[in-house]
């Protein structure tokens, strides 16, 4: 129940960031800035987030299309859900609150990120994530939640974390290992995504690779 091992992450952080050809100063400036927001009374635990997970099998919900679908054949009280920022929505729409989300804010609409504070206010423990792209939606949304943990995937600090992983979806399956769930289900994955952009292609090509670094 530790941070990753930051000099084991590090390269491939290196790595996705000459891939995508981002600055990792924006990076950092970003998770200052989340930081500045952080309080003794909006801060959830480590402790918390461990007892949620350990021990637990855990469903891993991604946001593709077909999450839905898939989510009506699992008998989802078999597990504690991870949800992948916008997955979250789904999640809320069916009456489920997942008991994690892992978010950048940038959800498919202002309407998801309304749904991921409702979660939030419902009990759901939310890890906000700050990377360069994202600092308008960190001002404008994390006053918002009431209560929250810190992401970074630059180098940790304080009480910015880096657990692993680059989006929302991979970033739930590194949380899920690093907490000691006893297993790891996917929903709502698709790595082959024709429909998709370049930059998001890449973003699904680097998720899988993730996944399986986790071993799944």
């Amino acid at each position: 129940m530790i941070n990753l091992d930051f000099a084991a992450w590090e390269p491939i952080y290196e790595r996705i960031l000459a891939d995508f050809g981002f600055d990792r100063t924006g990076d950092e400036e970003a998770a200052r800035l989340l930081s500045k927001m952080l309080t003794e009374e909006n801060t959830v635990s480590l402790s918390e987030l461990n007892t949620t997970i350990s021990g637990k099998p855990v469903l891993v919900c991604g946001n593709a299309p077909k999450l839905r679908a898939e989510l009506s054949e699992i008998d989802l009280s078999s597990f504690v859900i991870i949800a992948a920022d916008g997955a979250a929505a789904v999640l809320m729409d069916l009456g489920r609150v997942p008991e994690v989300i892992c978010t950048d804010l940038d959800g498919n609409s202002e309407a998801d990120i309304e749904k991921e504070i409702l979660a939030s206010e419902k009990g759901a423990l939310v890890l906000i994530h700050a990377h360069g792209d994202n600092t308008d939606k960190l001002e404008k949304y994390v006053s918002r939640f009431k209560r929250f943990i810190a992401t970074t995937q630059a180098e940790p600090f304080d009480r910015v974390y880096n657990f692993g992983g680059f989006s929302d979806g991979d970033r739930c399956v590194f949380v899920a290992k690093e907490f000691g769930a006893t297993s790891v289900r996917l929903a709502g994955f698709d790595f082959e995504d024709p429909g998709v952009n370049p930059i998001k292609k890449m973003k699904l090509k680097w998720a899988k690779e993730l996944i399986e670094i986790c071993g799944i």
